[in-house]
């Protein structure tokens, strides 16, 4: 005859608090991190400044604000062009709340497509006037420039160019010249500009010299910074961002300001702009994030990571790689680089 064995009242209940426990052990871990992340405030910036300096931004703005930074970047081939078509695709349903754009052009875009929402930050009290949208729909902010670097191992002091022109001239593209596509980012935006002061004609005679010379147009500004810095080619248009970067970590080149002399028109100054987007999803951590991004301390440290050469605020810091800060600049304003750079883009296509 079996012996049959009774598990004990118990054992029965230890095994099934156990069981039970488990259960709610997993629950806590699968349920509890998403509450925490869903219930932490954050922001979502669409930014075409590279990633390399943003973050240098998002980062301390986390650690300040406790707001986390959801970043969406562009891509260097369509660079600020991308994201704005994106926010004009995502009309109906903003995904974006705050646009940080590396220059001002498509942000003037968005305003008028009626994608901007209204906010003047009282930071932006301390940026000029013409820097900053009379109703309150962008400001700007830390500006970069376009500038000449050459490869000083091709090409001696005595010898370098002057002027955007000298680009298209034999002595240059037999030694090698590139410029980024003009349709897009900041090579659009110094486009508009030319078209903007020089009229059409004598815009569009530019850039069909360009491309008749055989001077290399390539995807962007940084290829054209790497081209110069390897010697594939002599001399080149980028920005001062790109420029200053290669050289800090020791590439060979020198920064030219184009065309400074009496009679010439000067360099594009290439402010940057924020905006908030309209019926964001978070407009008050958006807020939050420009009025951080407008703060003296945040353009300080656009300066000291080498994305930004001119401060828009007051202070005691130059740029690592030059030191002259008495530049000419070509005599536009965002508003009339932005009234003609349908006419250039459409013309360049």
């Amino acid at each position: 005859m079996k012996t049959k064995i009774r598990q004990q009242p118990f054992q029965a209940n230890r095994f099934k608090t156990f069981f039970i426990g488990l259960f709610l052990c997993v629950l806590a871990l699968t349920i509890l991190p998403g509450c925490s992340l869903k219930d932490k405030p954050s922001v979502v910036v669409y930014t075409s400044v590279d990633q390399v300096f943003s973050e240098a931004i998002f980062n301390r703005f986390e650690s300040d604000t406790g707001i986390k930074v959801l970043a969406v970047y562009d891509i260097e081939a369509s660079k600020t062009t991308g994201l704005v078509n994106r926010i004009i695709a995502e009309a109906n349903n903003p995904q974006a709340d705050v646009f940080w754009n590396g220059e001002f052009v498509q942000t003037l875009l968005l305003k008028e497509k009626g994608l901007l929402e209204k906010y003047q930050s009282p930071e932006a009290e301390k940026i000029p006037v013409r820097y900053r949208d009379k109703n309150g729909y962008w400001t700007a902010f830390s500006a970069r420039a376009r500038v000449l670097i050459v490869n000083t191992t091709l090409v001696s002091e005595e010898d370098y160019p002057s002027s955007i022109f000298d680009l298209t001239k034999p002595k240059w593209t037999s030694r090698g010249a590139a410029i980024a596509y003009p349709l897009f980012g900041t090579t659009a935006t110094h486009a508009a500009a030319l078209y903007a002061l020089m009229g059409k004609e004598k815009a569009r005679n530019f850039f069909e010299s360009i491309k008749s010379s055989g001077v290399s147009i390539v995807p962007g500004n940084s290829v054209v910074r790497d081209l110069v810095a390897s010697g594939k080619v002599a001399v080149g248009l980028t920005d001062t961002d790109d420029a200053c970067g290669a050289i800090i970590k020791g590439a060979p080149l020198k920064m030219l300001f184009p065309d400074q002399r009496e009679n010439e028109m000067g360099t594009l100054l290439l402010p940057g702009t924020v905006a908030l987007i309209k019926n964001c999803r978070n407009p008050e951590t958006g807020k939050k994030f420009i009025d951080y991004l407008l703060r003296k301390e945040a353009e300080k440290l656009l300066l000291d990571t080498g994305w930004a050469y001119y401060p828009f605020h007051s202070m005691k810091t130059t740029p690592k790689c030059f030191s002259d800060s008495r530049i000419k600049y070509m005599k536009v304003t965002p508003e009339m680089v932005n009234d003609h750079f349908n006419e250039a883009m459409n013309d360049l296509r």
